[in-house]
């Protein structure tokens, strides 16, 4: 079964925030398991993250009532800090996210490899929920 296609999709986010906060909330696993979900019923348990070319990220997502969960992880092939991420998730896509910084703001940009197995649509929705968690939750942490 193909898991992947030539559709790229790409989610953007603005965050008030400036890039050092932004790049330690995306990266540091103490924060992604309070961002990192795409609806209020779903969660993440656990994180990790070996974050340098070549290390491992792992998140476990899980429906809160315990129906349902996967884990999503990956392999970076490139770490600028402050500015991108490259890594090859483990069904073979290829993520690239860029963070580009404007003063006390910062958008983050992922573009993806599409799966074949959902909708483009679905996916797009998915990704873009969870990046509008964690601009919510990055801002909430700016005004600390």
């Amino acid at each position: 079964m193909e898991t992947h296609s030539s559709i790229i999709i790409t989610v953007s986010g603005k965050v008030n925030a400036p890039v050092e906060l932004v790049w330690e909330c995306w990266t540091n696993p103490d924060h992604i398991v309070q961002w990192n979900h795409a609806s209020a019923d779903w969660h993440t348990p656990y994180a990790t993250n070996d974050l340098r070319v070549g290390g491992r990220f792992t998140s476990r997502m899980e429906a809160r009532d315990g129906s349902m969960g996967f884990d999503f992880g990956g392999t970076y092939q490139q770490v600028l800090e402050h500015k991108q991420l490259s890594y090859t998730i483990d069904d073979g896509r290829k993520v690239t996210v860029n963070f580009e910084a404007d003063g006390e703001r910062t958008t983050v940009t992922e573009s993806f490899e599409a799966e074949t197995i959902h909708s483009t649509d679905l996916q797009r929705s998915g990704w873009q929920a969870i990046l509008d968690n964690f601009c919510k939750y990055t801002e909430g942490k700016n005004s600390k």
